[in-house]
């Protein structure tokens, strides 16, 4: 049934419940994880626009989620993939969730509430909005 869950995140902390979910998910399903995180600091929202060259902060998301990819391939010998993507995160997650045929997209809420989501946005609630596949939300530790 989910062949390819993409994982939203935002905290690369291979711990989190999100991935404990995600993992057990997909080796029940026999699918694979699409690590999926955006970059969307200064740089990474203007990169194409004044043809930037990287900047470091990029380069550690890049390592980081290299890294918490690793981690879990040892943990959990699934077939996982990686992308950094550049921008808004809404935006960027619905993309390479078509981009990369997602059967579902999995992300951790983090409880904002009414001013703290007007003042942040909710990148779950633009994505569950606009999404063609289904959406897992699992609340972040505490």
């Amino acid at each position: 049934m989910y062949r390819k869950i993409l994982v939203a995140l935002d905290h690369m902390d291979p711990a989190q419940p999100l991935l404990g979910h995600v993992c057990a998910l997909a080796a029940a399903t026999g699918g694979s994880l699409l690590l999926v995180h955006v970059a969307d600091g200064w740089v990474a929202r203007n990169f194409d626009q004044l043809n930037l060259a990287d900047s470091r902060e990029m380069r550690e998301d890049w390592r980081q989620l290299q890294e918490t990819a690793d981690v879990l391939r040892e943990k959990t010998g699934l077939f996982i993939e990686t992308h950094l993507a550049l921008g808004s995160p809404s935006d960027e997650i619905l993309k390479v969730a078509a981009a990369e045929a997602a059967d579902l997209v999995a992300m951790a809420s983090h409880g904002h509430r009414l001013v703290g989501d007007l003042l942040l946005g909710s990148t779950i609630e633009a994505v569950r909005h606009r999404a063609a596949v289904p959406i897992l939300v699992i609340p972040a530790a505490r």
